[in-house]
């Protein structure tokens, strides 16, 4: 999920900066602290836990003491997948090192992750998509979902579909996952147990279904979407035939969790994603460009599951996404280009959170 957006951003923003040396007392040096605008008043005590490169979608661990995330760090080409405490400290890498991942996701016994890998397909980092023929995101078909231990090890192939599979999280009883596959010839959401097992299609619509989230209660899914029409549609069918897309447009949506029951809370003609629930399940935060004309700066948002209600939380000027609440509410770990060394560089971010 994060390639999506932070491709955009290494394209928008050049210079990624690597990993710097840290000092003394475990902090970066040259990083003054981050700092909050006077508008963010759902956020108190903003602290930073990366420094330097790629870092997104941070997902806290099910009791909140452990976050995991993706990193293009250390000299490597593209994502791997790490593990920190909640305070930023024992960053470590815990997938293969091989080919190319993303989308990873604890399992509710603080043990084990999931997460999407292409290193059975291919050793190195695949290539990255032609942007010469605009903003486009590499659907890798060598992606499949696999589940490891913190140590790394006993990694064990949850999918084996030929095409697509990733974008996986867990359900709030650790039963389930959901997750994005394009099996049917279509990106469309599917629901199986954490074994792999019992396998059900959730969406049938044309178009691209993914990122999706669990309520906190189990009983909804928020996802984003693109529904094109007409020859927007033939383009999106083309581009598949080629394993890419093109995520200019995307809407969040909210579902049943056995799919019945869709609706649609934004419809903005931009490109809005990384929904998840509040901790009332009242509202759904998300990161959405709807107030760039460039749309290139992305904010978040909260709008409640009617649509309306609709709030920016933030006021950075470049970019703000992947958003999670920890399991009791208190906090919001999110990633930002905030408090950056350099252009395009990406880092997480954690605050209290004020309702």
């Amino acid at each position: 999920m994060a390639v999506l957006f932070l491709s955009f951003l290494a394209i928008t923003w050049p210079g990624v900066a690597q990993q710097p040396r840290l000092g003394e007392q475990g902090s970066p040096k040259n990083y003054p602290p981050p700092r909050l605008d006077p508008r963010e008043t759902h956020l108190a005590n903003l602290r930073q836990l990366t420094f330097g490169g790629e870092n997104a979608e941070a997902y806290f661990s099910f009791d909140g003491k452990q976050l995991v995330f993706q990193s293009t760090r250390d000299g490597r080409a593209c994502d791997q997948i790490y593990v920190m405490d909640a305070t930023g400290a024992r960053q470590r890498m815990v997938s293969t090192g091989l080919g190319r991942t993303t989308c990873a996701y604890f399992l509710r016994d603080g043990r084990h992750i999931i997460y999407s890998s292409t290193h059975l397909a291919q050793r190195e980092c695949p290539p990255r998509p032609d942007f010469s023929r605009g903003y486009v995101w590499a659907l890798y078909p060598g992606y499949d979902i696999f589940k490891a231990s913190l140590d790394g090890k006993r990694l064990v192939r949850l999918t084996d579909a030929p095409g697509y599979d990733a974008e996986a999280t867990v359900s709030p009883d650790g039963k389930h996952i959901v997750f994005t596959s394009d099996r049917s010839g279509d990106l469309e959401l599917y629901i199986m147990d954490t074994d792999g097992k019992n396998l059900r299609q959730l969406t049938h619509t044309p178009g691209y279904d993914g990122g999706a989230f669990f309520s906190h209660d189990g009983k909804q899914i928020v996802w984003r979407a693109s529904r094109p029409e007409g020859a927007e549609l033939e383009e999106y069918r083309a581009l598949l035939r080629e394993h890419l897309i093109r995520p200019s447009r995307l809407d969040i949506y909210v579902m049943n969790v056995d799919g019945s029951n869709v609706r649609r809370l934004t419809n903005n003609g931009k490109a809005n994603f990384a929904p998840f629930f509040t901790p009332d399940d009242r509202k759904v935060i998300f990161s959405s460009n709807m107030d760039d004309p460039q749309g290139r700066n992305f904010e978040l948002y909260l709008v409640n599951l009617d649509g309306t209600g609709l709030e920016r939380v933030t006021y950075e000027e470049t970019f703000d996404g992947f958003p999670m609440f920890s399991p009791d509410g208190k906090k919001l770990v999110f990633a930002s280009n905030r408090n950056g060394r350099a252009r395009g560089e990406t880092n997480i971010f954690i605050a209290d959170w004020i309702p």
